[in-house]
């Protein structure tokens, strides 16, 4: 039996599978660094330093959720989407895995372009979306900027847990004890939970960064305002 692990650990996926992925990540996170450089200033790149110190420290609460290797846990890329952006945010979150995985073990380092594709680009890039929609559509309020923590996160950390499932099905190698439907629901059942704690350490981080400095919420500024409504914390229209 493997030892639990923070992350997908070696030896659950098979080595073609994970090669494909690598290759698909390095492409992704080639094509994020191009689009930060665009994003990157002096008010950006600090924040983007303490996004990634803040979801390196949360990701260290590890929830078991086989006995083969795989495990749950807060993955920050909706935190990280709605302060510095998808891009940087993606970067953030894919550093934090790197040192995770060769610094302390907490996932294979053959998997690493698994887990970066589950939690910082699925992740990243389904809570963006929302984030997106949600600050269309609700107020620009601390209750409205709440909800799109919350929901943003909450979805996205269940999205993210059915990458595996996906990785699995194309080339698992460890039997995980039940069908592969099985296997997706207890992923999304237990990364439901995990999503609504995400979501309140997400909805309570962002609404107090933007009660104090609205001008770092890069989801405040970054997103092409709506007309008529105002905006109470980013102090413009809507």
């Amino acid at each position: 039996m493997q030892s639990i692990a923070m992350h997908i650990s070696n030896g659950i996926i098979d080595g073609p599978v994970a090669a494909i992925f690598a290759a698909f990540t390095l492409v992704v996170l080639t094509f994020c660094v191009i689009r930060a450089r665009r994003d990157l200033d002096d008010r950006l790149a600090p924040m983007a330093g303490l996004v990634a110190a803040f979801i390196f420290a949360v990701q260290m609460l590890n929830f078991p959720i086989f006995t083969a290797g795989v495990s749950g846990h807060l993955l920050g890329g909706a935190l990280a989407a709605i302060l510095v952006g998808p891009w940087v945010g993606a970067l953030c979150v894919s550093v934090v895995l790197v040192v995770q995985a060769l610094v302390f073990s907490d996932g294979g380092v053959a998997m690493i372009g698994l887990n970066i594709t589950n939690m910082a680009i699925l992740g990243t890039a389904v809570g963006y979306l929302l984030i997106a929609l949600l600050l269309r559509v609700l107020p620009r309020t601390p209750a409205g900027l709440a909800v799109t923590g919350f929901v943003s996160a909450m979805i996205s950390v269940v999205v993210a847990s059915q990458g595996f499932i996906l990785q699995y099905w194309l080339g698992g190698t460890t039997d995980l004890g039940d069908s592969l439907g099985g296997l997706a629901a207890t992923m999304a059942g237990a990364h439901l939970l995990i999503g609504i704690g995400e979501g309140l350490i997400t909805a309570t981080t962002v609404v107090t960064v933007a009660k104090v400095r609205p001008d770092l919420v890069y989801a405040l500024r970054g997103l092409r305002p709506v007309p008529v409504l105002a905006d109470p914390i980013a102090g413009g229209a809507r």
